[in-house]
């Protein structure tokens, strides 16, 4: 029997087991993901202290313990040292970004695509590989880390983005996802905990969340700098590595300054952590500032792909290593994929040695720019974070909305945009926010259209259904 009376006493959650033939934490982790996905818990929720919920259930303060655990590496809740488990703020949210084609067209303006008529330069330069007389060598088995010459290549395209690579520690992945999920997978084990944004990119989520490693929220405080945030809730928490996106943070656009790059680099040599620089949107900017990699080589695994500058179909990544993690990534990029296609491979890097890969990166940027200025020309009363080059912007919404309650505004007038709530870590607090892709609709009319009718939403705080 429980030690204390619950029956007047006010408790978040007040489970009842009644199956207690099976795991009994089990049952409970169950339980709990159970009312979580049904609505009785609320994102933000706190949960009773352990100790007081295994009274009440009357079972050991270890079942609770592990029943806890499980939904944790599930990212469905929370612990934060010092305050309490919390039901994490995005668990209702989802972390597929890719919309599917229903039988209602939206405006897509959620996930960031480039835009098609560019492709014309890709399918060229497919078809004149596979009309040369070696063609069927590149649609056989080929172990990639073996060609220096395209090792050369993928060193030359870093090198736009303001770092110098060295070509005999630089791998290939089927893309920047699949990277990141090599790297997680070769250097990070169940229980590690990663740093990073208080919002960030859902992929490192779901990832994160598949693989039981726990993202720790490093918050921006205006009283301190960045890097000494960082520093004392890595020695706090005993976090393992970082994940970063220091040009155009996805999904707030924001760049990071040099100086807290620098600052950064040395926390991160201080604390000797594993460092995933992704620089997947550096190249959208015409004179990116050097990488965190330069200033900590021997920590920073840098991270590039081509799927927003050349083509989404040649899903390529570039995965500069330092030489202590060389071997470790190499067998698990090989454990993941075998090989990475050698014909995307050949095709990637023909465009980068060509005058086409430059005219290709030079159209992506113009029809960025071209974007964003209707952009601002439209909603130009309101705070829109993100310049002319960057292909997403972060609207910061006006009181009277959350950042769900307007993504469910827009899909109701046929426009697919994307909540604060997708992209936030742990029970950080969610930002009245939503992220628009630039992009991603094809159409240059629905584009402009679908802008006005957020400016319509902002304006009149009404929800609206098209048909």
């Amino acid at each position: 029997m429980p030690v204390n009376s619950f029956e007047n006493y006010p408790m978040s959650w007040k489970p009842s087991i009644t199956n207690k033939n099976n795991s009994l934490y089990k049952e409970l982790a169950n339980l709990l993901e159970k009312d979580i996905k049904d609505g009785i818990l609320k994102p933000g929720t706190m949960l009773p202290p352990q100790r007081e919920l295994a009274d009440y259930l009357d079972i050991n303060l270890s079942t609770v313990s592990r029943a806890f655990k499980l939904c944790e590496q599930k990212g469905l809740i929370f612990g934060a040292v010092g305050r309490g488990t919390f039901v994490a703020s995005d668990v209702t949210s989802s972390a597929v970004l890719l919309t599917r084609k229903g039988s209602k067209k939206l405006i897509e303006m959620g996930a960031i695509m480039p835009t098609v008529e560019p492709n014309q330069i890709v399918m060229q330069t497919f078809q004149r590989l596979l009309k040369e007389p070696e063609a069927h060598n590149i649609l056989q088995y080929d172990l990639s880390e073996d060609n220096v010459m395209q090792k050369n290549a993928a060193a030359k395209w870093l090198l736009r983005s303001n770092y110098q690579a060295n070509p005999e520690r630089i791998l290939f992945a089927a893309g920047g996802q699949n990277a990141l999920a090599g790297i997680l997978t070769s250097l990070f084990r169940c229980g590690d905990k990663i740093g990073t944004n208080e919002v960030i990119y859902p992929g490192i989520k779901s990832l994160a969340s598949m693989l039981g490693i726990k993202l720790i929220p490093i918050p921006e405080k205006k009283e301190e700098p960045f890097a000494q945030t960082l520093c004392q809730v890595c020695k706090k928490e005993g976090v393992k590595g970082l994940y970063l996106i220091p040009d155009y943070h996805n999904p707030t656009t924001v760049t990071m300054d040099i100086h807290t790059r620098k600052e950064i680099a040395k926390v991160v040599q201080e604390l000797d952590l594993i460092v995933i620089e992704d620089a997947i949107n550096s190249l959208l900017k015409e004179n990116p500032l050097p990488p965190i990699a330069s200033y900590a080589k021997e920590n920073v695994i840098y991270l590039s792909s081509v799927s927003k500058t050349l083509s989404p179909g040649l899903r390529i990544a570039f995965v500069s290593s330092p030489k202590k993690y060389y071997s470790e990534l190499s067998f698990g990029f090989y454990n993941l994929n075998i090989m990475v296609s050698p014909f995307l491979i050949e095709a990637t890097i023909r465009l980068i040695h060509s005058k086409e890969g430059e005219e290709l990166l030079n159209a992506r940027r113009e029809h960025t720019r071209k974007r964003n200025l209707k952009l601002n020309e439209i909603l130009h009363k309101y705070k829109i974070l993100g310049d002319e080059l960057c292909n997403f912007r972060w609207l910061i919404l006006p009181e009277g909305f959350t950042g769900k309650s307007f993504e469910l505004c827009a899909k109701n007038a046929r426009v697919q945009l994307y909540c604060a709530e997708r992209f936030v870590v742990g029970n950080s607090l969610v930002p009245a926010a939503v992220r628009i892709a630039v992009t991603a609709e094809q159409s240059d009319e629905d584009f402009e259209l679908g802008l006005y009718r957020i400016k319509e939403i902002l304006e009149s705080k009404t929800e609206f259904t098209y048909f």
